[in-house]
């Protein structure tokens, strides 16, 4: 995982007013919910001996006069941690006793929008900068509804990622769902970039014996309505196939080796509210079966981890993927730029 970058680690439902617990990044984190109910995250590790705050409660109002209202308590010794993962309280001291600075959660800075949470996960001297919000997809329009599964893949977010952005594996692995039609060669595909990641458009075609065009050669639409791929860097994925039926992924870092999918199925078709539960279920239902044809294959890939630098062969079709590689491969840098001048 790259440092200094804002990540969608978990959906919004799963985070209420009591401390929950979940894995992400490779670190133990804990999520929660401020008076204000903003989301708080830390590290899920006591600063005294090492217990889950997952497994104790929140505490409401603030105890200083100027800090934010609601803390979590460590179920261990009763430890009280604000909002910024300062220790207010330790009991055993006594409640007047002032806390040493020593006590402390390393915390990450959360942003939550359209049901989506992220934390800005990197080095916590940073962390003060306030970093700027994470970008969404923008042309996602108000009203639709969506629906969400989870899918938990057994290789590096990256490599789901890339798979994502595989334009050649549709005829292969997807035969008999959305890669109908054996249209084996790649023409493209076409890029558009932005500052928060890349539009791609497919052409894909039956082979006729003529050489596959280049990424130069097919068109590139400006328009909003064209059915296209869109990903935003780090780690979120759009398929838009038409202005009211979108698919949404969000590619969770578990650790190094594990991947949680969040898959969302967007509508805007269907308001009458059992014919859209229906249309929710089958497009859910849908999802899953055409991430368990990737899933098979992906969860195969030698390392299971970041394939970037591996001595892997890529063609011209794989300009996707390449892309991708490049934009992984510039935030190391500037996150290694970050560390050296801390």
């Amino acid at each position: 995982m790259i440092e200094n970058l804002w990540y969608v680690v978990l959906e919004s439902r799963e985070v209420g007013r009591s401390p929950i617990g979940f894995v992400r990044m490779g670190e133990r984190m804990i999520f929660w919910r401020d008076d204000s109910l903003k989301v708080v995250c830390h590290v899920d590790k006591c600063a005294h001996r090492g217990a889950s705050l997952a497994l104790g409660k929140i505490l409401h109002g603030a105890h200083d006069s100027d800090r934010a209202g609601g803390r979590v308590q460590c179920p261990f010794h009763g430890i009280e941690y604000d909002a910024s993962g300062r220790a207010t309280v330790i009991p055993a001291n006594g409640r007047g006793q002032a806390v040493g600075e020593g006590f402390r959660l390393r915390t990450y800075p959360t942003h939550e929008e359209n049901g989506f949470i992220w934390i800005w996960w990197g080095d916590p001297a940073q962390n003060a900068l306030e970093p700027a919000p994470p970008k969404f997809f923008d042309d996602i329009p108000e009203g639709m509804r969506w629906s969400t599964r989870q899918d938990p893949w057994d290789n590096h977010y990256s490599r789901s990622i890339e798979n994502q952005l595989d334009m050649a594996h549709l005829p292969f692995i997807h035969r008999n769902t959305i890669g109908k039609g054996g249209m084996t060669v790649v023409d493209g595909p076409g890029l558009l970039f932005d500052d928060a990641g890349f539009f791609v458009y497919v052409y894909n075609r039956l082979d006729d014996g003529s050489r596959a065009r280049s990424g130069a050669e097919v068109p590139v639409p400006k328009t909003t309505t064209t059915q296209k791929l869109e990903f935003r860097f780090p780690n979120l994925w759009q398929n838009y196939i038409a202005e009211k039926l979108r698919i949404v992924a969000a590619f969770v870092p578990v650790d190094g080796e594990r991947t949680l999918l969040y898959l969302r199925f967007y509508q805007g078709f269907m308001r009458l509210p059992l014919l859209r539960s229906l249309v929710h279920a089958v497009g859910d239902a849908m999802n899953l079966v055409i991430a368990h044809q990737d899933r098979r294959v992906v969860n195969t890939q030698i390392p299971k981890a970041d394939g970037s630098g591996s001595g892997e062969l890529l063609f011209p079709g794989d300009a996707a993927i390449m892309e991708y590689r490049k934009m992984r491969i510039e935030a190391k840098r500037r996150s290694n730029s970050i560390l050296e001048k801390a």
